[in-house]
């Protein structure tokens, strides 16, 4: 086999061609091209005039042999055909030959090559590839776009669905602006940042034209994780709960993919039901910061004073509310607060505490203002109001576990005795503004003038007076005019 120098240096050149970028040229200059190349190929095949020797081409692919040629332009001329094609079907994408030839040159005396059956078998393995940039997610490779341009677009997109496109351009000047950041003023509320759930980067690829993705199918990959919806048609026996566990999903999150059944849905034979779980590539979490005025509301305080009777309370310091100036950090992820977290307080106005003082003092003599239920269990049977055409001044109880009645509260006794209509009635006085009347006892336990802790036996339930059955009539005078008993009973 023999070569010269000038003919290898030529043809190393011819066997890189596979790899340079194609983009797309009127028709009339690749034409112009691949004559100009069969006319120059052409030439160097011919018959050496003083040794009589010819140039064929031994093909190879990934180092296995494929057939000879007799002129290299016949290979190039099918490049150029499968780049072409290509790219009529897709545009602006820059366009290589994918599949690794190599071409070797040898001098020989006679050609013995059939073009036809080579150029088939190459027509075959040659594969077309685009140069896209391969974008990956946290190392991993996710897909292709066409370029950086269309890369940052898609970001941006990204980015668009959860903020504004003014506040996107907003931070973006102020992250690219040499100039300090000013400070943040009274209600303003701006970007801090923008960031993503995994790690996304760009690198220069190749892959098949079919696999490069638009704006559109890459930001929806992005949230969706697919481009297309995977779809179930019903079949017979199916049940929603053999259907999503076949699907390794829940029923709930079946329902949830379809809106449009529920639980206590009949389902039909070639119904369709959508079984893809999203599960987005990646999602943008926003932190805002954001300065306001807030109120600080003031505690109510209870401090407790021996010297004064229980029961008896009052304010000391009337309560005001403070104000303070904030800063927060506020984390959102697809429309959703996340967190949030002070970054700054500054105090303009100290708040002041509301402080109430409550007795403590306790007399036998003098009641707590908290009424205990006067017997020993027991329903209410009538309450407070009109009855039978007149007013019902307090409540009857009946039905006790025991007929025991005893005083609500801490009192000194002023009434003991018969009443026409009460029959056997007491009345206790328990010196804070109320008084408790008794009333229908079978018999009574204490007499006028004496004192009487809460909770003290002081006579027994009966139906004395105008009574219709044994039941205990209880009321309660507050500074002079009756209340209801339930209001003020614990």
């Amino acid at each position: 086999m023999l070569f010269t120098k000038d003919k290898q240096d030529e043809t190393e050149s011819a066997s890189s061609m596979f790899k340079r970028p194609f983009r797309i040229v009127p028709k009339i200059i690749i034409s112009t091209l691949m004559l100009a190349g069969l006319s120059m190929n052409t030439g160097f095949a011919n018959t050496d005039e003083h040794t009589g020797l010819l140039t064929i081409f031994h093909i190879y692919s990934d180092g296995e042999y494929v057939g000879v040629l007799s002129d290299e332009a016949k290979l190039e001329q099918l490049k150029e055909e499968e780049l072409q094609k290509a790219a009529s079907e897709f545009e602006n994408l820059p366009l290589t030959i994918g599949t690794d030839l190599s071409v070797i040159p040898e001098r020989v005396f006679t050609v013995g090559v059939d073009d036809e059956i080579v150029l088939e078998k190459l027509h075959d393995m040659l594969s077309v590839e685009a140069e896209a940039i391969a974008l990956t997610i946290d190392g991993e490779l996710a897909f292709y776009v066409n370029d950086m341009a269309t890369y940052d677009e898609v970001i941006r997109e990204l980015k668009l669905q959860s903020v504004t496109e003014k506040e996107l351009n907003e931070f973006e000047a102020r992250t690219k602006s040499s100039e300090s950041i000013p400070a943040l003023q009274d209600n303003e509320t701006r970007i801090a940042n923008i960031v993503m759930s995994s790690d996304i980067q760009a690198e220069a690829g190749k892959t098949l034209p079919t696999e490069v993705r638009n704006i559109e199918e890459a930001v929806t990959l992005l949230n969706k994780g697919t481009l297309e919806k995977k779809k179930y048609t019903v079949k017979s026996g199916d049940v929603l709960g053999t259907i999503a566990a076949a699907h390794n999903i829940t029923t709930a999150k079946l329902l949830e993919l379809n809106p449009n059944f529920t639980v206590d849905t009949v389902l039909q034979l070639e119904d369709e039901l959508n079984v893809t779980v999203v599960e987005p590539y990646v999602e943008v979490e926003v932190h805002y910061e954001t300065r306001q005025r807030e109120v600080i509301q003031y505690k109510k305080l209870t401090e407790e004073d021996s010297s004064v009777y229980k029961g008896e309370k009052k304010i000391t310091q009337e309560g005001k509310d403070g104000e303070k100036d904030v800063t927060r950090l506020i984390r959102k992820r697809n429309g959703e607060t996340l967190g949030s977290s002070v970054i700054d307080e500054q105090i303009l106005v100290e708040e002041i505490d509301e402080v109430t003082v409550v007795g403590t003092k306790v007399m036998p003599s003098r009641g707590t203002g908290t009424f205990i239920w006067p017997t020993v269990g027991g329903y209410v049977s009538s309450q407070m109001g009109t009855r039978w055409g007149r007013v019902h001044q307090g409540i009857d109880i009946a039905r006790p576990t025991a007929r025991t009645i005893k005083a609500a509260d801490n009192g000194v006794v002023t009434t003991v005795g018969w009443h026409d209509t009460y029959g056997n009635r007491i009345v206790i006085t328990h010196n804070n503004g109320y008084e408790t009347l008794y009333a229908h006892l079978s018999s009574i336990d204490v007499s006028v003038g004496q004192t009487v802790p809460q909770g003290t036996a002081i006579g027994i339930m009966g139906s004395t007076g105008r009574s219709t059955g044994v039941h205990l009539h209880f009321e309660v005078i507050k500074n002079g005019a009756n209340v209801d008993p339930m209001s003020v009973l614990r």
